[in-house]
């Protein structure tokens, strides 16, 4: 709730982001499995910017932070590590949570683990068959996928092809279209499956999101992040679920999609094998210099990590203490630094306007940003 009428409001992406009460975010957290690298540090951190951000303008903030420990990607993970997959899962997310602190982003509020959702997700499915949004075929739930794309302004060449590039299984025999997506699916032979009305099974990826965030929630966001990546079909799918089990339009006032980070103009990913990772970087510099490299720069753009980008973050980093260390207060330096905050996050004009004016104004942007 905010308690001080001069206090600026966060803009972001077009839509105030306040609230009576509390702000309600969710992020689409780790799969555990490859953690953690550049791109998946970018998410959380701006995330815990947000989050810091709206306290320090007066808003009360609870962020969920879910884990997908259900999922393909980790199962073969954990298949050619030799390993039980909730096993491996969970010495993979001590490590994730090992580097957050390290990064100093905040323990979220809310930190649901997709095996724990098994029986609401079944109830998500049972609700979407009774509202006709879904069908049943061989044992799996699936959601009707074409007006999905269709709201996500995709032609169907497109929508087919991010999906098949994200798991989507567009060559599903047992779909009445490619762009159908399962809210239950069967289990494969060597995975874990658990009983359903429909035989037994495991829930669909964007199913887990979106029976966590109701759980959590209730019908509606304040505010969704995860990467751009996740857009489509991740983000759209989940959205689609959550309105037409419930009604309530929108599911999300607004949404934070973090620019993908590339190496080498290529996106960070495992199946590319091109991953930087935050531990050593941090072993390199620290994780007040990763932090920097993460934050002093547009939220929504893609960009290249590089040696000399961390170098520029470490330069930031010690030219802003530096400006900390002079004494003095300048409450329009304040201000406007405050403002460049609110203004869709332009942390990378905070930094310039702290670091010019120096004292009380940086010393404020290093307490707000955790810097």
């Amino acid at each position: 709730m905010t308690t001080d009428p001069t206090l600026p409001r966060l803009q972001l992406g077009g839509t105030t982001l306040s609230a009576v009460g509390r702000a309600r975010i969710y992020v689409c957290g780790v799969t555990p499995y490859d953690v953690t690298h550049l791109g998946h540090a970018a998410t959380f951190v701006w995330v815990d910017a947000v989050d810091r951000v709206l306290r320090r303008l007066g808003v009360q903030v609870e962020v969920c932070r879910n884990v997908t420990d259900v999922d393909d990607v980790l199962f073969d993970a954990a298949a050619r590590a030799g390993a039980h997959y909730d096993r491996f899962a969970a010495v993979q997310q001590f490590r994730f949570e090992q580097d957050m602190d390290t990064l100093g982003v905040r323990r979220p509020a809310h930190e649901p683990r997709a095996h724990s959702f098994i029986a609401p997700v079944i109830e998500l499915a049972r609700t979407l068959l009774a509202n006709d949004a879904a069908y049943e075929s061989g044992g799996s739930v699936y959601l009707h996928g074409a007006a999905v794309a269709e709201r996500a302004g995709l032609d169907r060449a497109t929508a087919e092809q991010l999906l098949r590039d994200n798991g989507g299984r567009v060559d599903d025999k047992a779909k009445r279209d490619p762009l159908d997506q399962a809210v239950w699916q069967v289990s494969g032979p060597d995975e874990p499956a658990w009983p359903s009305p429909w035989g037994p099974g495991r829930p669909g990826w964007h199913a887990e999101c979106t029976a966590m965030s109701l759980s959590t929630y209730g019908a509606s966001l304040d505010l969704h992040a995860g990467g751009a990546d996740l857009i489509f079909p991740h983000h759209a799918f989940e959205a689609a679920q959550a309105e037409a089990a419930t009604g309530v339009t929108p599911f999300a006032r607004s949404w934070l999609h973090v620019g993908t980070v590339q190496l080498d103009g290529e996106k960070m990913a495992k199946s590319t094998g091109n991953l930087v990772f935050v531990a050593d970087l941090v072993a390199q510099s620290s994780g007040a210099v990763v932090r920097t490299l993460l934050l002093d720069r547009r939220y929504d753009a893609p960009w290249d990590y590089t040696v000399e980008t961390l170098d520029r973050a470490a330069a930031r980093l010690d030219a802003l203490h530096t400006s900390a260390g002079i004494p003095g207060t300048d409450e329009v330096a304040q201000r406007a630094v405050l403002e460049a905050l609110a203004n869709d996050l332009d942390i990378q004009g905070a930094m310039d306007l702290a670091i010019t004016a120096g004292g009380q104004a940086a010393r404020d942007l290093i307490a707000v940003l955790a810097l």
